[in-house]
């Protein structure tokens, strides 16, 4: 496992035909943060993420373990221990789970070796399969899985290339509820040696999960703090979580102080 280490963002700016969708942020996630970046849609989240991964052009400075990133390729940005997931899934879907996280893990492996048959399934991939909860379905394809299993399938895929720093775009939309609590639960116990960032809409995950959160809204950071902290700025409940959130929250304290 490499060192563990933090993000550093300084007036990060992203334009696309003379729109900007981030619009000079600064943002500092710490080694071992599970941080979640929320906002309304527009707000800049997933373009903030692409400009760290090299995927869109960018002004400003992002470094990550006090390396600067951009500038560099998209696959560079990759070798740094960076990576991240989409949306929707990005599987081998004919081909078993484990076969799956072993091409994952052979990323940095000559073809012939890649080719070569295995003796036993190496110690990395193992804990990867343990670790996100799909041992038992090792000799399954992967086009088998629940909408869940596929994401959990995909975080592997990360863990085995010692990625040290995750992206994670919405990993629990249209999950199940007992499929988010598991998600949250994985992201709790790989967050203890790697630092994750996710951007998410799902407030009730949020509110269980997160130890900082940062909001976004119209390319800027508008808020920053604990999942109470946020909740609470008047700021957050005007743009974004609207007064049912303040509501909310006022009950939670109300429930608690009782």
């Amino acid at each position: 496992m490499s060192e563990l280490a933090g993000l550093e963002i300084r007036q990060l700016r992203v334009s696309f035909d003379g729109f900007t969708a981030v619009d000079g942020v600064d943002l500092d996630v710490r080694p071992g943060d599970l941080r979640f970046l929320i906002g309304p849609n527009g707000a800049g989240k997933t373009t903030l993420v692409d400009a760290v991964t090299g995927l869109v052009k960018a002004e400003g400075s992002v470094r990550f373990g006090g390396a600067e990133l951009l500038g560099r390729s998209v696959h560079r940005i990759a070798r740094s221990g960076i990576g991240r997931t989409f949306q929707t899934a990005t599987v081998f879907e004919e081909l078993t789970v484990l076969q799956n996280l072993d091409i994952a893990a052979g990323a940095g492996r000559g073809v012939w070796t890649m080719l070569r048959r295995r003796k036993g399934v190496p110690e990395p991939v193992a804990k990867a399969l343990e670790t996100v909860g799909l041992t038992e379905l090792a000799d399954s394809p992967a086009g088998t899985l629940a909408h869940g299993q596929k994401q959990w399938l995909e975080i592997g895929m990360l863990l085995v290339q010692d990625v040290t720093l995750l992206l994670l775009d919405e990993p629990v939309a249209g999950m199940s509820h007992d499929e988010r609590q598991a998600t949250g639960e994985l992201l709790e116990r790989i967050s203890v040696e790697r630092t994750v960032v996710v951007i998410e809409h799902d407030m009730d995950f949020m509110r269980s999960f997160a130890r900082s959160v940062s909001v976004l809204h119209a390319g800027k950071v508008l808020s920053e703090g604990t999942v109470a902290q946020v909740q609470a700025d008047p700021k957050v409940q005007e743009v974004y979580l609207g007064h049912a959130a303040a509501e909310e929250t006022a009950t939670d304290v109300a429930v608690q102080e009782a």
